[in-house]
């Protein structure tokens, strides 16, 4: 039996979603339930803080990414063993993927498509500052704007004086809405951000896991946990997301001349699916100054996996589906480890570089070694934080110096979903195999030099974007690897090959 769900959503962004997600994880956890935890769209901060209140990885639910039909069973994979999952919404409730093109009252992507999908109910939270009896109209309109969506009560944030809880408890009761709690302002909780958002878990350190306690004290405090798990709801059918099951399912389309490639041509992908244990070594094994071959007496190939403070963003079935390919897994911090000996594959996911550049620049044995590896044809995966390491400098820091370009910190935010199309064939794509990803950043690439690009779409007008050089694709665009899996099944047949 899957667990039942409550989807945490809001008007709009800033209204508390994240505070009262993770202090309502962390006190279910602590009245000894199993959360599952759960955030909707490309979010890789939030399940940090997820994932430290519930004792268990936070993980992501974007149909715009993995596709509608994945939803269902990603959310059922991640919430096997638990009791309750709680799901923390996108921006507004009703906001998703701006689409021209659809005039759907949901839009793709938005907390209230996977509530849909999910047939869960929604708990609005709304933040009461400058909230009086008209709040009974907004929660009308959120009631009553698609019959599909059901609320199943309300949560009332930052709420000034006990006055002001009992005018807007008067509203939601004129609209007939059940007031599941009620947070009163502090400030004090509130945790640090910068350009992007929060400050990811890793990097807050102790101080994260202190704020997450007090977001637990502060909900268990004054939310109505009862209430909560009495709502909590839903009707899933059909099996779990199984990544042995996805590999497969990849290696029939290529053989059978309907590849997810996109190209129709048949390749190696049934071969690449070595059946293990969904597991991953997330501890360093022994290092190097250099990389070597990854099939050393016939072992599985060995990915090393980019972490720490620097590399923050990624998917927890990433892991899973390159350890399911036959890889073994094994996760080092850039800015201290040199890179684990017989590395055969090397994944760089996104982070904030930006923030640890002098520090990354320091760790000269590592970039040496990931330039001679890319010189040797080690396969590299490098997204957003990936790319920016493999240029020449980072704000005037040398990086890696694989790509041909330089970085820095730009003007403005860069963020949207693309749907792109590999220029080249790569360690991960075949040229014309059709993509969907995420891009999300402030910094951009200056006196870029001449390699071919990984990606190319349309927005103002035609982009063509990242670098293939060898077996290294590196790019902006984050895409999720449960939507892709035979770019991960290929990606563990390239290091196997590697110095083979």
């Amino acid at each position: 039996m899957t667990a039942p769900a409550v989807v945490i959503a809001a008007p709009a962004s800033g209204s508390g979603k994240t505070t009262l997600a993770t202090g309502l994880i962390g006190a279910l956890r602590r009245a000894g339930h199993r959360v599952a935890p759960f955030k909707v769209g490309p979010d890789y901060i939030d399940p940090g803080y997820h994932g430290l209140a519930a004792g268990r990885p936070g993980r992501n639910l974007d149909p715009v990414l993995v596709g509608q039909d994945r939803v269902v069973p990603l959310y059922r994979h991640g919430a096997q063993g638990c009791d309750i999952a709680i799901v923390e919404g996108v921006m507004g409730l009703f906001d998703g993927r701006i689409d021209e093109n659809r005039d759907d009252a949901i839009a793709e992507g938005s907390t209230a498509q996977v509530a849909g999908l999910l047939a869960a109910p929604v708990v609005l939270v709304v933040d009461a500052r400058g909230h009086s009896q008209s709040l009974a109209a907004l929660l009308h309109g959120f009631a009553t704007y698609d019959s599909s969506v059901r609320l199943g009560g309300v949560i009332l944030n930052r709420v000034g004086s006990e006055r002001h809880e009992q005018v807007l408890r008067a509203a939601c009761d004129r609209v007939g809405l059940p007031v599941l709690g009620a947070l009163p302002r502090m400030a004090e909780l509130e945790v640090p951000s910068r350009h992007l958002g929060l400050i990811p878990a890793v990097e807050h350190g102790s101080a994260a896991t202190a704020a997450v306690e007090a977001m637990t004290e502060l909900v268990a405090a004054h939310v109505d946990l009862r209430a909560i798990v009495a709502l909590a709801g839903g009707s899933v059918l059909g099996a779990a997301w199984d990544p042995h099951v996805e590999l497969d399912s990849a290696a029939e389309h290529a053989t059978g001349g309907t590849s997810s490639d996109g190209d129709g041509r048949a390749d190696d992908t049934r071969a690449m699916v070595r059946r293990q244990p969904a597991s991953v070594d997330p501890t360093p094994e022994s290092v190097s100054s250099g990389a070597g071959s990854g099939n050393v007496s016939g072992r599985d190939p060995l990915i090393a996996m980019a972490g720490g403070p620097a590399f923050t963003f990624g998917y927890a079935e990433h892991r899973e589906l390159l350890v399911a390919a036959g890889a073994r897994v094994v996760v080092f911090d850039p800015l201290s480890d040199v890179l684990p000996a017989g590395t055969a594959g090397l994944v760089l996911p996104g982070g904030f570089p930006e923030e640890h550049a002098g520090q990354l620049s320091a760790n000269e044995r590592l970039r040496t070694a990931v330039a001679d590896g890319a010189a040797r044809g080690l396969p590299i995966h490098a997204e957003c934080a990936g790319l920016l390491y493999l240029t020449r400098s980072l704000d005037g820091h040398q990086m890696a110096g694989v790509i041909d370009a330089d970085a820095e910190f730009g003007p403005r935010l860069t963020l949207g979903y693309r749907d792109a199309v590999a220029l080249h064939d790569s360690a991960l794509w075949r040229a014309g195999s059709r993509v969907r990803g995420h891009e999300f950043h402030r910094t951009r690439l200056v006196r870029t030099g001449s390699e071919s690009p990984a990606w190319g779409w349309r927005a103002t007008g035609s982009v063509a974007e990242g670098a293939v050089v060898r077996q290294v694709h590196a790019s902006y665009l984050h895409t999720h690897p449960a939507g892709n899996p035979a770019a991960i099944a290929r990606f563990v047949t390239a290091a196997r090959r590697f110095d083979h």
